[in-house]
């Protein structure tokens, strides 16, 4: 009975093989792929941990990322941390495609694969997307570009507007309080020729009275190379105490200001002029620029500058020495912050921004400097807005920039162009 039990027909036989291989077949299978869904988490967990572990990225170069506060190796600002929004995406926002790879710290050097620089730093990917946003600009090595306010608050980027303003500069010299015998001697010559030319004016010789006439001239030529206006020398010539204030001054003294030739250019007579002495703390005496000398010293490069200033008191002593303040009034000038002007070789630069962030480099021709301020004389209008912090980043990702589009311009060199040789047809149809 035993037997019988057990004993399959050839049908059930091959119906029993065949069940039993294809159990075999779906474990097989659902082996596979247990491990291939076990493979697909591993995946999963480990680009959720990069992108958790990358939560800190630069501002301006967002390629940038590190799991670890840091400061970026390009503008060296702090890393900002990403948001949980960029965290959970995990998936990098597209930027067009792929140009090349550049150096970190110079833009100059490419290369078209992943690389590493001398210190083992990665090479930083440049899109398409990067050249798109780039014009081209008048200022040498620079380009326009935008850039979105959150990234315009990161890094601190701050603006203000040209304006026409009131500007005033105030020159500084050393100088002293006039001893200057040598004038008084010159005052006092031209005195004694108009002197004499008056005595001969009704002699009937021609010959004194161009004598006469000869010697004036000489006189106050003479003085005016020593430094005095022809107003002066008129008031000299018929004042006995304005020649005595040069040698021993009585409520007036002169001034002899050293001003160097690089400041001269404002200078003019009537300037509001302040006066300390080191000897004569506490005190300042006030007064004007009366005129100044035609000749720049060789020597020290300065042009002295006359002044008198009263002094009831007569503290200030002959050779005394001064300290002299001018204070030069520019008038109503358009006018900028200091800190808005780059400069780059013989250009200065602002940055101009228009609407929705895009800044613009453009030159400029700066005039004097007041203060905080520098008088724009072209380039600029009234009511343009300026970036005056921040300006050294905008301007490293300005030239960076122009360098990108400098490199996508450039002509490729495994491109040949036709050659102008005559091909062999051509070669051919000659010899016949």
């Amino acid at each position: 009975m035993i037997r019988n039990r057990f004993n399959f027909s050839p049908k059930g036989s091959k119906f029993l093989l065949v069940t039993i291989v294809l159990i075999i077949l779906c474990s097989i299978i659902f082996f596979f792929l247990n491990k291939s869904n076990s493979g697909n988490d591993v995946i999963r967990k480990t680009a959720t941990a990069r992108v958790k572990r990358a939560t800190y990225t630069c501002p301006m170069h967002p390629s940038i990322i590190s799991d670890h506060p840091d400061k970026c190796p390009i503008c060296h600002m702090d890393l900002q941390k990403v948001s949980e929004d960029e965290e959970m995406a995990g998936v990098p926002k597209t930027k067009g495609k792929l140009l090349f790879y550049r150096h970190p710290m110079r833009s100059d050097i490419t290369s078209p694969t992943p690389a590493k620089d001398e210190m083992g730093m990665d090479y930083i990917p440049v899109y398409e997307e990067d050249v798109n946003e780039s014009d081209s600009s008048e200022v040498s090595g620079r380009s326009a570009f935008s850039l979105s306010t959150e990234k315009q608050q990161l890094i601190g980027v701050t603006t203000t507007t040209a304006e026409v303003r009131s500007l005033s500069i105030a020159i500084r010299a050393s100088g002293k309080v006039a001893f200057d015998p040598d004038l008084f001697t010159a005052v006092e010559e031209y005195k004694q020729a108009l002197i004499s030319k008056n005595e001969i004016r009704d002699n009937a010789y021609d010959s004194l009275h161009r004598q006469a006439n000869d010697l004036v001239r000489s006189a106050k030529t003479k003085l005016k190379l020593m430094g005095l206006t022809d107003a002066q020398i008129r008031d000299m010539g018929h004042s006995q105490s304005a020649s005595m204030d040069l040698i021993l001054p009585k409520g007036t003294v002169w001034i002899y200001a050293e001003v160097f030739e690089y400041e001269v250019a404002g200078l003019k007579a009537g300037q509001k002029v302040e006066v300390t002495a080191p000897s004569i703390p506490g005190s300042v005496f006030t007064g004007k620029v009366t005129n100044m000398s035609p000749i720049i010293d060789s020597q020290t490069r300065t042009l002295r500058v006359l002044s008198q200033v009263p002094d009831s008191t007569g503290l200030l002593r002959p050779n005394t020495f001064v300290n002299v303040k001018i204070i030069v009034d520019l008038g109503q000038k358009l006018a900028i912050p200091v800190d808005s002007v780059l400069h780059s070789g013989n250009q200065d630069f602002v940055f101009v921004v228009k609407d929705k962030g895009k800044f613009i480099p453009q030159e400029i021709i700066t005039g004097f400097k007041a203060g905080d301020f520098y008088e724009v004389q072209s380039g600029l209008q009234a009511g343009q807005t300026l970036v005056t912090a921040a300006n050294f980043l905008i301007d490293s990702e300005s030239r960076l920039r122009s360098t990108i589009q400098q490199l996508r311009a450039a002509p490729d060199p495994n491109i040949q162009e036709p050659s102008s040789a005559p091909s062999s047809l051509e070669k051919k149809e000659d010899r016949k």
